[in-house]
């Protein structure tokens, strides 16, 4: 196995900071809406900037009070990361993943609405993408119902859907009000998605690979 990297001043692994945050990486695996693992993940390990990272762990002891935690499907993301998801949208031949991710729109509509983007958030190192769990943190232990799954590009994943049972609305809104508490605005086409307001490299774009 290879070692983890040194990583650039002002970067951590999150397990560092948070030690019982459960990781769910869908890009260092091929459970994602291009079905393949993407390039510059060569580790299931989620990295964040310090103050990022600083301020999920608030969130996380305050769920942890509840009984629940936080599950991470995404966090730092290489420039190559986002370079291999344009060339994907740019094949319009491959939509082995349509029906479970984007059964609605055609695949040239990720970029026109807003889903993936030419730069994004997340090579900035302060924006993460996730979900709630039941403690103990374990990948068996069920997610909070949400409505709609991680990177369903949809109105169902949009903030204000109304097309969601009260149950779903209301995790919804408690992993929104939590994060926006702790200093996180949200993406309102995704509920999973959050940036910290005060990000310290907001003209950044990183590519080191995570390992």
């Amino acid at each position: 196995m290879q070692q983890p990297q040194t990583l650039p001043d002002g970067f951590v692994y999150l397990d560092a900071v948070i030690p019982d945050i459960l990781l769910d990486l869908r890009y260092c695996s091929a459970n994602n809406f291009i079905g393949e693992h993407i390039d510059g993940y060569l580790q299931a390990r989620g990295i964040l900037t310090r103050e990022a990272a600083n301020a999920l762990a608030g969130v996380q002891a305050e769920l942890r009070k509840s009984g629940l935690g936080l599950k991470i499907f995404d966090a730092y993301r290489p420039q190559q990361a986002a370079a291999h998801f344009r060339r994907w949208a740019a094949d319009a031949s491959d939509v082995r993943m349509k029906a479970q991710y984007y059964p609605e729109l055609d695949k040239h509509e990720l970029l026109e609405q807003g889903y993936l983007a030419m730069q994004s958030s997340h090579t900035r190192g302060s924006t993460v993408d996730l979900g709630i769990v039941i403690l103990p943190l374990c990948a068996e232990n069920p997610e909070l119902d949400m409505g709609s799954h991680f990177d369903y590009f949809g109105p169902e994943s949009w903030s204000d859907c109304t097309a969601i049972t009260p149950q779903q609305c209301a995790n919804r809104m408690l992993l929104r009000e939590l994060m926006m508490q702790h200093g996180f605005l949200p993406f309102e086409k995704e509920w999973w998605h959050f940036t910290l307001e005060n990000e310290p490299f907001p003209d950044s774009y990183f590519n080191f690979p995570v390992m």
